[in-house]
């Protein structure tokens, strides 16, 4: 069984050997505290776009910046070992900063995906700059209405509440 979690060094080798071989390097990043089908339903229709998928996982201070205090719920190692046994994930690595700027210069996928909650406008300025320097494609991927670790949370706090 082929390794699935690496480290940032490993997926800089695999984004080098892709591109060697003309194969196309998906890569997607985010949170991924609470996993729902939101998430599954994401991460397959990325996957189709290429010929490997890698997602980056923020490490665990960068989710607490980004989602405020009391999160992450679940430690970066845990979700990062919950995302790698998804079929249609190829590999994981984590990285700490709060935006994957650095980790895209290193690994230079062929295509970038976001979900629907954000536009190609939207996407954080520095990592535009680097996505553009490095040639990746930028692909957004459609919103799955309905399916959110936000909204999930909310429900199991107003049903604590009953």
């Amino acid at each position: 069984m082929k390794k699935k979690i690496l480290s940032a060094e490993q997926a800089r080798a695999l984004g080098k050997e892709m591109r060697a071989d003309g194969r196309k390097l998906v890569f997607t990043n985010g949170c991924f505290d609470l996993l729902h089908v939101g998430h599954v339903r994401y991460l397959q229709a990325a996957r189709a776009l290429g010929d490997a998928l890698l997602v980056a996982i923020n490490g665990d201070e960068s989710v607490r910046a980004l989602k405020g205090e009391g999160r992450p719920l679940n430690r970066a190692e845990d979700r990062a070992e919950l995302i790698a046994a998804l079929e249609c994930v190829d590999h994981v690595v984590t990285f700490p900063e709060v935006r994957a700027t650095q980790l895209l210069e290193i690994v230079r996928p062929a295509i970038y995906v976001k979900g629907g909650d954000y536009t190609a406008d939207s996407l954080h300025a520095e990592e535009r700059a680097a996505l553009e320097r490095i040639g990746a494609e930028i692909r957004i991927l459609p919103f799955e209405a309905g399916h959110s670790t936000s909204a999930l949370l909310e429900k199991i706090k107003q049903q604590d509440g009953a």
